[in-house]
């Protein structure tokens, strides 16, 4: 197998994809019981220090060009017979098309101090609220930036005679994902299937059948378990369409486009030279968050930040399937106060509700553990993923719909980043949101909705502990447009 500075590895078993393979989306093992993610290795010598600051300092700015050195597409591609050029002119012509359909390319999306949010919420000059603006990005929010990754790769492959468009594409969204992909279909002349709730915004459906998608409405049935749209879409793709999808389970290279967003993060705080404390990142699915903390741990690998910061995941008391897995991995290591009683005693379906303080301690005993404890933990949890992850047993509620997924399908990717940071997993009320929401657009002009607003809310949780500082430095994603 040839050795890529960038490969994809399974987080569960550890398989690797062969560059031979055609649709590189997901384990060559799934199916096999446990978690089959794949995730991108970066290897530590892939750059030298002068070439990463000089990537990471350079003005280019689409990140698909600028950071391509440090994508799996890339390197594949090059490894495939396709020269540098030829990957920048694609690049270049598929933004192109973008910005003549709607108006708006790929290019690096602000992130900068809000010095009005933090001056609100008690800062002194020496620390600040940090809002990466994705509202202004692609289809107005980040999930374009997993999709390019794909429609990269099978650009790619019509380069070498395979022609992608035979296939339909499909995807599972209840709107900012589903405009995304459909934008994208017909920028490049593909059809397709998009899976949407019952009840999906009418402005939503309207922009989606404007974009000529295919729509199929998935109403729930009290007897089926989990989303409706999601089960929908895996039948399709077990039918032979392409998982065009945020869910990084079923399409790691949707992991591979949102690594950038992170790069652009450090990017800024290598300018500005300041250093990130902690992020405060919303989760549905769970694909922002594993790219994020992907793209920071890449960071650190290249030597461009010493320290990560605390990971922070938010979600709603409508549905929180990833503090409930997070208290399952934690119940299984000493000095945390829980044991696997705690979880099992009436068999998985036990919820140990949400307890922000008690959290708090779990994490700083989480820090002390012994790193062979925890990958032991995590290595459990991967191969028995049913007992960890599973649907939500009632249809999720919330102000932020979108964060609302039954299950977080790359779960394990960020209970270990939230580990490895010091982190934690917070549920936030809907008064919190809905407070977060009104402070963000009173304080800013980013026309972001509750959902992408809902990392505000997860930090104005934890300030109410007490135990952040108002000299540090905070990261917060905006990521949606309010419609």
């Amino acid at each position: 197998m040839v050795d890529l500075p960038v490969k994809l590895v399974c987080s569960g078993c550890g398989s690797r994809v062969s560059i031979e393979e055609r649709w590189p989306f997901v384990c060559p093992r799934l199916g096999n019981g446990g978690d089959h993610v794949l995730v991108c290795s970066l290897d530590p010598g892939i750059l030298t220090p002068a070439e990463a600051q000089q990537i990471f300092a350079d003005p280019e700015p689409n990140p698909f060009v600028r950071y391509r050195r440090l994508s799996y597409v890339y390197h594949a591609a090059r490894a495939r017979g396709v020269a540098d050029g030829a990957f920048v002119d694609l690049t270049r012509r598929l933004n192109a098309a973008l910005e003549t359909s709607c108006g708006t390319g790929f290019s690096e999306t602000p992130f900068a101090p809000n010095r009005s949010l933090s001056a609100r919420l008690g800062l002194v000059d020496s620390g600040a609220l940090w809002i990466k603006d994705e509202t202004v990005n692609v289809s107005g929010s980040h999930k374009a930036r997993h999709l390019f990754a794909i429609v990269l790769w099978l650009e790619l492959l019509e380069l070498e005679g395979v022609s992608t468009r035979k296939r339909r594409l499909a995807i599972a969204s209840c709107g900012t994902a589903a405009l995304a992909a459909a934008l994208l279909a017909r920028c490049t002349g593909r059809e397709i299937d998009v899976f949407i709730p019952e009840d999906a915004h009418p402005a939503v459906v309207a922009q989606l059948e404007a974009l000529d998608a295919h729509l199929t409405r998935c109403p729930r049935q009290t007897a089926a378990v989990g989303d409706p749209c999601y089960l929908a879409f895996r039948g399709a793709v077990r039918q032979g369409a392409l998982p065009f999808t945020v869910q990084g389970n079923q399409n790691a290279l949707t992991l591979d486009g949102g690594a950038p967003l992170a790069y652009e993060m450090v990017s800024a705080a290598l300018r500005h030279a300041i250093s990130l404390d902690a992020a405060f990142i919303q989760v549905g699915g769970g694909a922002l968050a594993s790219s994020v903390i992907q793209g920071l741990h890449n960071a650190q690998t290249l030597g461009l930040i010493q320290q990560l910061p605390a990971v922070y995941s938010v979600q709603t008391h409508g549905a929180f399937p990833l503090h409930r897995a997070y208290t399952r991995v934690a119940a299984r290591l000493s000095g945390t106060g829980l044991h696997p009683n705690d979880i099992e005693c009436d068999g998985r379906q036990t919820v140990l509700e949400p307890d922000p303080g008690r959290d708090h301690k779990i994490a700083e005993a989480l820090a002390l553990a012994p790193a062979t404890e925890i990958e032991a933990a995590l290595a459990h949890a991967a191969r028995q993923r049913s007992a960890f992850m599973w649907p939500w047993d009632k249809q999720p509620r919330s102000i932020a719909s979108g964060i609302l997924d039954d299950e977080t399908y790359d779960w394990l990717a960020v209970v270990r980043g939230t580990i490895e940071t010091g982190g934690f997993p917070l549920v936030v009320s809907e008064e919190t949101l809905r407070e977060a929401h009104a402070l963000a657009r009173e304080n800013s002009e980013i026309k972001v909705d509750p959902t992408g607003s809902a990392g505000l809310a997860g930090y104005l949780a934890l300030r109410r502990l007490g135990i952040l500082s108002r000299t540090s430095t905070y990261a917060l994603l905006f990521t949606g447009i309010e419609r």
